[in-house]
């Protein structure tokens, strides 16, 4: 299941909140979509303490690069620190 690869690829951060959202099902038919799924995840993570918003993109791009576009079609990412 393509929710628990994300899970364990994003471990290494230590996330205290880690949700996600899969919403391949709204995107049935999409132009350009290849069999990927639509994910919106939600990373509290104190690694990204004193991260820029990029940076913490590219934290979580960074581990998933590999599965896009074929696995991951589209991802959304809210990246947060804890307590925000």
């Amino acid at each position: 299941m393509i929710e628990e690869t994300i899970r364990s690829r994003l471990a290494f951060l230590n996330t205290t909140t880690l949700e996600i959202l899969d919403e391949s099902h709204l995107h049935k038919g999409h132009a350009g979509n290849n069999g990927g799924g639509h994910f919106n995840v939600l990373v509290k993570s104190p690694f990204f303490v004193g991260k820029t918003r990029m940076e913490r993109h590219r934290m979580v791009y960074g581990a998933l690069e590999d599965l896009i576009p074929e696995t991951i079609h589209a991802l959304s990412i809210k990246a947060e620190v804890p307590n925000a």
